[in-house]
């Protein structure tokens, strides 16, 4: 029977370069081979730690075909590492795909866990913690921007993106435009010496950098919207529209008299009975 390599994620600093795990410097050591995002940045780090092991070039431009040959050497019995220029490999970037094909293969996939920029800035940030979501970038295309945004309108978990320097302004002017003026914080160059964790307003946020140039990987945990104000606007909209609208709403819907009785009386705040009474009136 064949015995097929272990393919590890090795989370690498963020930063600072003490925040290596002793596991990760181990597993590094001791596998055959270290996939790298950039093979040039990580040799920086293997050099630090006299680390000496063979590096290939795997990063999102050659995923597709490097990717299965590092498939072909996990089927060789060949123990890889996986690592990206910072943080947790297979959040945004190509770490996802590899780890979807090995899997496919039957190949044992495990994390060497460490630095996340993500939670780091989220516990940083100020910002609610309890429940969050992560969005990564913004989408280059604009019909699943425009969609993204729209779905942040209503969202009311805290939000992490990531952002890159030269698209904090635009990205800022957008998150205003859809959103008005939510909480956030940005942060960069996070467990460096020059760590960055403004905590501001989207409007503040665009006049900081209006007149300071935005440097460095950015991470943005953006507040979510404040429930009560959700329920507000909710309850306006039905109060805006007649209750038989709001009726034919839902029976538009599919919904049976009884069903979309009892979902406006819940929209509105009131008693079925109350609807029940109102419609049978008039």
């Amino acid at each position: 029977m064949e015995t097929y390599g272990t393919l590890t994620l090795c989370a690498t600093p963020i930063g600072n370069l003490e925040d290596i795990t002793y596991r990760v410097v181990r597993t590094l050591q001791e596998v055959d081979f270290i996939a790298a995002e950039d093979t040039r940045h990580t040799r920086k780090l293997l050099n630090h730690f006299d680390i000496h092991t063979k590096l290939i070039s795997y990063h999102e431009h050659n995923k597709m075909e490097k990717g299965k040959e590092l498939i072909e050497l996990l089927k060789q019995g060949k123990n890889l590492a996986l690592v990206t220029d910072a943080g947790t490999p297979g959040i945004s970037d190509p770490g996802e795909d590899i780890v979807k094909l090995a899997i496919e293969e039957g190949i044992t996939v495990t994390s060497a866990p460490g630095a996340v920029a993500g939670i780091t800035a989220l516990i940083l940030s100020g910002q609610s913690t309890r429940r969050f979501i992560f969005e990564g970038f913004l989408p280059t295309d604009k019909k699943e921007r425009k969609a993204l945004l729209e779905s942040l309108k209503t969202e009311t978990r805290t939000t992490i993106l990531y952002e890159a320097p030269h698209r904090l302004n635009k990205t800022l002017e957008l998150l205003y435009e859809a959103l008005g003026d939510r909480s956030i914080t940005v942060t960069k160059e996070l467990t460096k010496k020059f760590e960055f964790i403004h905590k501001t307003t989207l409007s503040g946020a665009i006049t900081y950098f209006e007149e300071v140039e935005p440097k460095g990987e950015f991470v943005l945990v953006l507040a979510g919207k404040d429930l009560k104000t959700l329920q507000e606007e909710d309850q306006k909209v039905w109060e805006e529209m007649s209750i038989e609208e709001h009726m034919n709403l839902y029976i538009n819907k599919g919904m049976d008299e009884k069903t979309a009785m009892k979902q406006v009386a819940k929209d509105r705040g009131v008693s079925k009975r109350d609807i029940y009474a109102y419609l049978h009136q008039n």
